[in-house]
C-alpha cells in the first residue's frame, strides 16, 4: 500500500552510482545533456539554454518526495561525485498503484550500463517501501537503446500506438512496456560487472 509523503533514505547506493534529490549545484553536470540534442531527441523536454536548465533544476531540488498522484520522484544520478544522468518515476495512479519509469543520461557516459544499474535501484524502490504494484514505461518507437534497456530490466512491450502523439514537429509511434510486482522478483539475477556484460542503454 502507497503511502504519502513518500521518499527512499537518501542516497540509494547501488554498486557504482548514488542516487538522491538534485542541489543547485548541479546545475554544469546537468546542462551537458539538457543542452545536448542528442540527448534530448526522445525527450520530452526541448534542447535548454543555461538559464532555463538552472529553472529546470531549481523545480526539480524539490522533487525528492512524492506527496500525490501524478508527481514525479526525480533523482540525480551520481558517479564519482559527478551527475550523468537522473532516474523519474512517477506515482500516476493511487487507485491502480501504477508507477512509470524514465531517465536521461550525458552521452558520454552511455554503454556502461550505468542506466540499467540506476533503474534496477529505482524498480527495487517501486515493488517495495514505495508499493507499487505496476509500473510501465512509455517510449518514442524510434528509441531503441531505451526498448534494450526495458527488456534487459525484464519489462515486455505491451502497446504499439500508432502515430499517437504530435511530438517536436511530427508524428511518432509510442512503445508501451510493463512490469508487475509479481513479476521483478523473478528477473534475471544482475551480472558481477555490468559494464563489461551489458550492451549499451
Amino acid at each position: 500500500m502507497v503511502t504519502v509523503p513518500w521518499a527512499p533514505e537518501y542516497p540509494v547506493v547501488t554498486p557504482r552510482l548514488r542516487l538522491r534529490p538534485h542541489r543547485l549545484d548541479d546545475l554544469d553536470d546537468l546542462l551537458r545533456f539538457h543542452s545536448d540534442i542528442e540527448v534530448v531527441r526522445y525527450i520530452p523536454w526541448p534542447v535548454r539554454t543555461r538559464s532555463q536548465t538552472e529553472a529546470a533544476l531549481e523545480a526539480r531540488t524539490r522533487q525528492g518526495v512524492v506527496f500525490e498522484p501524478g508527481q514525479w520522484l526525480v533523482l540525480a544520478m551520481e558517479l564519482d561525485g559527478r551527475v550523468i544522468g537522473e532516474m523519474l518515476l512517477k506515482y500516476d495512479s493511487e487507485t491502480d498503484a501504477r508507477g512509470e519509469l524514465g531517465y536521461a543520461m550525458a552521452a558520454d557516459v552511455e554503454g556502461h550500463g550505468y542506466a540499467t544499474e540506476a533503474a534496477r535501484a529505482m524498480l527495487d524502490l517501486a515493488f517495495g517501501p514505495f508499493g507499487l504494484h505496476r509500473v510501465v514505461a512509455r517510449l518514442d518507437a524510434r528509441n531503441g537503446a531505451s526498448a534494450r534497456l526495458l527488456t534487459r530490466l525484464g519489462m515486455r512491450q505491451e502497446a504499439h500506438l500508432r502515430e499517437d502523439e504530435y511530438f517536436k514537429g511530427e508524428w511518432t509511434d509510442t512503445l508501451v512496456f510493463g512490469i508487475l510486482a509479481s513479476e521483478w522478483p523473478a528477473r534475471p539475477p544482475r551480472p558481477p560487472h555490468p559494464s563489461a556484460q551489458e550492451a549499451p542503454e
